[in-house]
């Protein structure tokens, strides 16, 4: 393949939305990734006031509600002991609601955005290994196709956006700078035509559990423990054990659920301490789960890896244009790492199954203060709405009572 300016490993809401920004911005760009088009992953499908502010920018939400995505206009929260707190999503700037794609459509919206910009888009195709001049500089990758056929890309930056267990991460030898200590086991299933009243989200019995309107009129029931305490219920069997603990943490959403008669097959996530990597390098950078992870527990992992997508296609765009290097990647870790610092410290917490219900209530309320200020910083940066697109007021619509 010829030669790029950035080379993005990895194709899924992070690698494809720096695509994107960089295609728009007149970048030539390379996007591989080793699934296919339209294929879906593991996800918690939510997203947070930030990541529908970026895809409204970006010109892109219309696309995720004509795709049937359901309209979230209220949060809900069940504590253990206490009469549910309700929370109304509010209406700004024309966008008044938040919304919870299935991956199969929001990661192929995003990735036909980027091919439409002028990416070189190619699916089926493995990174094995990166290249490096002498210097030691990375400047591209060697890649596989579906058919076996080695393929060469050249760059002048190289991207992993390829997950958690990154091959680009390891291949540059990026070091983990945080390490968490967490990490909870989650069990989730598509349930159809449930009553859904917007998110729903529930705390109690050292357990969490939650209830995600999606696509094709279902709901994500999810729920979420310590990785020992799921493992000694599923000795009874899956099924079992999902429905003991929604029980425990959700008596309310387990009722609803108990009434379906055809509820999805269970899929689950057995747990992996979160962790912020070095991100950034001589020809190289991180972005994604590749560079941050946390816990799932709070939902955010959608949002931020479409932040932080935006805060590289900056710093390369500028990398590109004359900033050094350096200067423009540390820039944009630095920034990364302080939206994201108060959220990964309470999502350990969270994720710890630990806490009563007075300690949940105090965690969330930083974790929502969290979200505002990156909902603020968002909107400080580019206040001006993209073509097709609008801008929300800073306001994460998660206020807790």
């Amino acid at each position: 393949m010829n030669a790029y300016d950035v080379l993005i490993v990895g194709g899924r809401i992070a690698g494809a939305s720096t695509a994107l920004l960089l295609a728009r911005a007149g970048a030539k760009v390379a996007l591989v990734d080793r699934g296919r088009l339209g294929s879906d992953t593991l996800s918690t499908h939510a997203l947070m006031r930030s990541g529908v502010l970026q895809l409204s920018r970006w010109g892109l939400l219309d696309q995720v509600r004509a795709a049937g995505t359901p309209a979230v206009r209220r949060t809900t929260f069940h504590y253990e002991g206490r009469a549910p707190v309700r929370v109304s999503i509010r209406p700004s700037a024309g966008v008044d609601a938040l919304y919870a794609p299935r991956r199969h459509l929001l990661d192929r919206i995003l990735v036909e955005a980027a091919a439409d910009a002028g990416a070189d888009v190619v699916h089926e195709t493995t990174v094995s290994r990166v290249l490096r001049d002498d210097t030691g500089r990375v400047t591209g990758a060697v890649a596989s196709t579906a058919g076996g056929t080695p393929v060469t890309i050249s760059a002048r930056i190289t991207v992993g956006a390829d997950g958690i267990s990154s091959t680009v991460a390891d291949a540059v030898g990026a070091p983990v700078q945080l390490k968490g200590r967490s990490a909870g086991a989650v069990l989730y299933r598509y349930v159809p035509g449930l009553d859904a009243d917007g998110y729903e989200w529930a705390y109690g019995g050292h357990a969490a559990a939650g209830l995600i309107p999606s696509n094709d009129d279902e709901c994500c029931v999810f729920v979420a423990t310590t990785p020992r305490r799921l493992r000694d219920l599923r000795r009874d069997g899956t099924d079992s054990a999902l429905t003991a603990l929604l029980d425990t943490a959700a008596p309310s959403i387990a009722a609803r659920v108990r009434e379906v008669r055809a509820p999805g097959r269970i899929r689950g996530w057995s747990g992996r301490p979160g962790h912020v990597r070095r991100s950034w390098g001589a020809g190289w950078a991180l972005v994604g789960d590749a560079g941050y992870f946390k816990d799932p527990i709070t939902t955010h992992g959608m949002t931020d890896a479409l932040r932080d997508a935006e805060l590289l296609a900056d710093a390369l765009l500028a990398s590109l244009g004359g900033t050094p290097e350096a200067i423009a990647l540390a820039g944009y870790q630095t920034t990364r790492d302080r939206l994201s610092a108060q959220l990964f410290e309470a999502t350990e917490e969270v994720a710890a199954y630990d806490w009563d219900t007075d300690r949940i209530q105090t965690l969330l309320r930083r974790v929502s203060a969290a979200m505002s200020d990156e909902v603020d910083h968002l909107q400080a940066r580019l206040p001006e709405a993209s073509p097709g697109g609008q801008v929300l007021a800073p306001d994460t619509g998660v206020l807790l009572g």
